[in-house]
């Protein structure tokens, strides 16, 4: 099986807040046929999603959105957004472990 960089099939990767308390990270595709790959990808399932955030399975939520050819996934975040400590206040950096995931 070919193995393939998100990065190679998604145009957007980007995550942010949704709440002080949530994160959300959105994934828009080229065409179809990324989205059909990416959608189908182990690697992108929520409990894969989960592993690379720490956080447990049930609380990462997996959106198929194929009419916009995108996923989201929405989970909490660490800390709460602003609180001591937080170093991304706005979670506009926290997509970065999407950056290197193989579909």
């Amino acid at each position: 099986m070919n193995r393939i960089k998100l990065t190679t099939l998604a145009d957007v990767i980007r995550s942010k807040n949704a709440g002080p308390t949530q994160l959300t990270i959105d994934l828009f595709f080229r065409d179809s046929a990324a989205y059909e790959k990416a959608a189908a990808s182990a690697s992108l399932s929520s409990a894969a999603v989960a592993g690379m955030y720490q956080v447990d399975a049930d609380q990462v939520k997996r959106f198929d959105l194929p009419g916009i050819l995108a996923l989201k996934f929405s989970m909490p975040r660490q800390r709460v957004a602003g609180s001591p400590g937080d170093g991304d206040v706005y979670g506009a950096q926290q997509h970065a472990p999407f950056l290197e995931v193989l579909v």
